[in-house]
């Protein structure tokens, strides 16, 4: 499509921020995209170690998985593209393994492997409790009730309650409304299913990919393991990192420019409009600005705070830095010589999860018997390290540093030790039959993050998965993706509506895209691409048909 003239710069060259790339560029808009760091991907990075064998072991440091594969085949559509010609995807199955720790048969882990056969799964569930295994179809059932008629709500701007009884919403409102049960947390609805704690766990985990307890995390949320369920998890070939640097390729294709090692030290203003960005001391105009920063990071450290005032005191520092953020993560990235015994992806939930829970979410104490998540995607994808060996990320869910730092955490102090209890809590609950023989001298490459690593990549406490999804951040209560004190500045990503997570990001690029492009007068390439979004039916493999 020739350029309308309508510059746009869009700060973050992450998920959100290649997305919007992908439908401005097509939708007619000059492009420039400003990245921080030395490359793509934000949170959804990846990083080389080099091994002590000579090889090389590549990690995504953030998402390991793919749900709802429609969603960016949407964003590839918008530019006459198809995601499969781009990036290969495979399907899990199992799509992960659960290790319920000291709660199977001599204080051994129950082990439950999940699958999308729901019938399957059914049986597997009912082992543990068979009364669930038999309410498990009900519950798929009624949330894929509640994410259809969610959908239109993920898919528009929500600026008041008012919005939820739009022309294009109000019937999926109050046909969802009667069933979002806002009163209840994720657990305290299914058990209205289930009795069993493992049956509960097994579908509430998934509150963590918000980094939000399953006790605190608002019902509506029992759509993540339907999503699962219903949509599958894929790997993306060479990583999540893959699917970045295709929406780069596609982005660059229609004439954008991606600018890493690139911090855009602040927005330039003329009263309420923003008139371009400052770059290396350097002022570069543009008509539009889209951010992908982190959400509260880039409007204390971007935005005058007398620009932001315009909103009232919703957008100021202080209020901003009081709202209720989520968890952040403990991350080793380990480049291990030989296999693993181990799925693509192993959830090991602590034996006090409730407690566990708490350490994360309101004491900020460091747990001593923590959770932790292992991602062995070698075993189907041979291009993240040397032949025959493993590149193992593993995950241990902890506090931000706001909550941390009041329990008197100081991880410059902490982060030894922590890895040694981590590598120890892996040998003593995946055991050599899993990880083989001498796991620890078999590491050959190894990179660790801490919350203090997540707050030197401007995010804000450290808290990996942005602002908590609780009902006081969601909505119309989430920082919006057209800014209400700004004429010409959006957001994108997990810190404004609808979401975190790799679907809802790219839900928030096709909002805020439209919402300029209706603002620019130019016609949004995304709308061609919702029209075909019957034919894709949710699956790589229909869309690859169309």
């Amino acid at each position: 499509m020739k350029s309308s003239g309508q510059s746009v710069a869009i700060i973050g060259a992450g998920p959100g921020g290649l997305a919007a790339a992908v439908l401005l560029a097509s939708s007619g808009a000059k492009v420039t995209v400003f990245e921080s760091q030395d490359r793509i991907g934000g949170r959804t990075a990846r990083i080389t170690a080099r091994g002590t064998d000579g090889g090389a072991y590549h990690f995504d440091t953030g998402p390991t998985f793919f749900m709802m594969p429609y969603v960016l085949e949407e964003v590839f559509a918008a530019a006459g593209r198809r995601l499969g010609d781009y990036v290969e995807l495979k399907r899990l199955d199992p799509m992960y393994r659960l290790l319920m720790i000291g709660r199977g048969g001599d204080g051994k882990p129950l082990t439950i492997d999940t699958t999308q056969d729901i019938a399957e799964m059914s049986r597997r569930l009912a082992k543990i409790n068979q009364k669930d295994g038999e309410n498990f179809p009900r519950f798929i059932a009624d949330n894929r009730y509640k994410l259809r008629h969610s959908e239109s709500i993920l898919r528009n701007p929500i600026r008041s309650p008012l919005d939820l009884f739009g022309k294009n919403l109000w019937l999926d409102t109050l046909k969802v409304g009667p069933v979002l049960r806002p009163d209840l947390s994720v657990h305290q609805l299914l058990g209205k299913y289930f009795t069993d704690p493992a049956t509960k766990l097994a579908v509430s985990f998934q509150s963590k990919y918000l980094g939000m307890s399953p006790y605190d995390c608002p019902s509506l949320f029992t759509i993540l393991p339907f999503i699962e369920y219903e949509y599958g998890v894929w790997h993306p070939m060479g990583g999540c990192n893959a699917l970045m640097q295709a929406m780069a390729d596609v982005a660059v294709e229609y004439g954008a420019e991606i600018r890493t090692g690139t911090p855009v030290e602040k927005i330039e203003f003329q009263g309420q409009r923003a008139s371009g960005v400052v770059t290396g001391g350097r002022t570069q105009s543009f008509d539009h600005v889209v951010i992908n920063a982190d959400a509260t990071w880039a409007m204390k450290k971007l935005i005058p705070e007398n620009v932001r005032a315009a909103a009232g005191r919703s957008y100021a520092d202080g209020t901003l830095d009081t709202r209720k953020y989520s968890c952040s993560t403990f991350m080793l990235y380990l480049g291990v010589e030989g296999k693993v015994n181990l799925p693509h992806h192993t959830i090991c939930i602590a034996e006090n999860y409730e407690g566990n829970l708490d350490q994360i979410t309101r004491t900020g104490a460091l747990p001593q018997e923590p959770s932790f998540y292992v991602c062995n995607p070698s075993g189907i994808d041979p291009s993240l390290a040397p032949e025959g060996n493993s590149a193992l990320y593993v995950l241990v869910p902890i506090a931000n540093l706001q909550q941390a730092g009041a329990a008197g955490v100081q991880w410059p102090k902490e982060q030894s030790a922590y890895r040694e209890l981590a590598i120890k809590r892996m040998e003593s609950v995946l055991g050599e039959s899993a990880l083989g023989k001498n796991f620890r001298e078999r590491i050959r490459a190894e990179v660790m993050y801490t919350p203090e690593t997540w707050k030197g990549m401007n995010i804000n406490f450290g808290a990996t998965f942005n602002l908590a999804h609780n009902l006081g951040q969601m909505l119309h209560k989430r920082p919006q993706n057209k800014l209400p004190f700004a004429e010409n500045v959006y957001l994108v990503g997990g810190g404004t509506h609808p979401g975190s997570g790799l679907p809802t990001i790219f839900l928030s690029s096709q909002i805020s895209s439209r919402m300029l492009c209706a603002e620019a007068g130019l016609p949004f390439a995304g709308d061609a691409a919702r029209q075909i979004e019957v034919k894709l039916k949710k699956t790589p493999e229909a869309a690859a048909m169309v």
